[in-house]
């Protein structure tokens, strides 16, 4: 299973295209696109509603099932994600989740707790901590690999780890 993550791209219409062009299972913007709920920028991508978006069509929360995976997308902002995991954890147990992807804090990283995969893309924008635009792509099988890109496509940085089942 391959899925592309971004999040808080603040009105950067230009990665947007680029990354909603890419071939995966399923692409997802984790909200502070700034955009409007039906630009056609998105409309290949799964999209919630960040903190800074003011259209009220985005839902808060997605949950869909990608290649048998439950995945759950919020933007964070509303799980207190800039201090805490642990709200996040448990809309994952709630909702059956495989894969949880948010954003919010402009810094990227990926973890895997109790067979859950927790990603943050960072940001396309205005990415913070001295850390450069990125945005994720989750590759799924035997193994799982989390890899950052930047705006040229180009790794930034990746994660790998072992596919622990719940």
């Amino acid at each position: 299973m391959k899925l592309v993550v971004m999040s808080d791209s603040h009105g950067d219409m230009e990665t947007v295209r680029a990354v909603s062009a890419l071939s995966a299972d399923a692409i997802f913007h984790c909200g502070d696109s700034e955009l409007s709920f039906n630009d056609p920028l998105l409309h290949k991508m799964y999209c919630v509603r960040g903190n800074c978006d003011w259209d009220s069509d985005y839902p808060s929360s997605v949950v869909i099932e990608v290649k048998g995976k439950i995945v759950l997308v919020v933007h964070g902002h509303e799980h207190d994600v800039k201090h805490s995991l642990l709200p996040l954890y448990y809309a994952a147990l709630e909702h059956g989740a495989d894969i949880v992807l948010f954003g919010h804090s402009h810094l990227y990283g990926a973890e895997m707790k109790e067979g859950i995969l927790f990603v943050n893309p960072g940001s396309t924008m205005q990415p913070r901590g001295g850390k450069q635009a990125t945005y994720a792509v989750i590759e799924w099988d035997e193994m799982v690999r989390v890899t950052f890109k930047n705006r040229m496509h180009d790794t930034v940085d990746f994660v790998e780890m072992n596919n622990f089942e719940k």
